[in-house]
């Protein structure tokens, strides 16, 4: 009988983002339909950023900061849809690929229980998986820290990734 090995490893990812006026409200690689959005260096999609340090992470691959650095204006504005993609391909190149991830979303606003599939779908699709194989949470702070003031919306991301070792008979 012929099996195969895999190398199996976890990673952990977080971000957090000041919620401001006149932005739009990237979450997950969809627009939320919201007064504010996000502001970061690129387009403050906290729940892509989470998947990509958790990413990042599992492969020993740094952080987010360190591939893309906000010092650099190359990043600026940009798409995280299009870092996530990026990184995607970073692991392929390392024979990776993600098995899962599982997400929380922190906000008091604004209420995501009817965007929590659409950012499900975005998130299997942008890391090449079935939709079965994302989790999407969303979780207020009780009116605590800035999160639960509606000034930031934060994320958390863990993904486990593998990849073949070899054949075994």
């Amino acid at each position: 009988m012929h099996g195969l090995e895999y190398e199996y490893r976890t990673g952990i990812g977080t971000d957090i983002h000041r919620l401001i006026e006149g932005l739009d409200l990237m979450l997950g690689g969809i627009h939320i339909p919201f007064g504010m959005g996000l502001k970061g260096h690129s387009d403050g999609d906290a729940v892509l950023h989470a998947v990509i340090d958790a990413t990042l992470g599992a492969a020993s691959m740094g952080d987010i900061g360190t591939l893309f650095p906000d010092t650099d204006e190359k990043w600026k504005d940009a798409d995280s849809k299009m870092l996530l993609m990026m990184v995607r391909t970073l692991l392929e190149d390392e024979r990776w690929e993600t098995v899962n991830v599982d997400l929380i979303v922190h906000a008091e606003q604004p209420k995501l229980e009817a965007f929590k599939g659409h950012i499900k779908r975005s998130v299997a699709e942008l890391l090449g998986i079935n939709f079965v194989d994302v989790n999407v949470k969303a979780k207020t702070n009780e009116g605590l820290d800035a999160v639960g003031e509606g000034r930031a919306i934060a994320a958390t991301a863990i993904t486990l990734i593998r990849r073949r070792l070899k054949r075994t008979l």
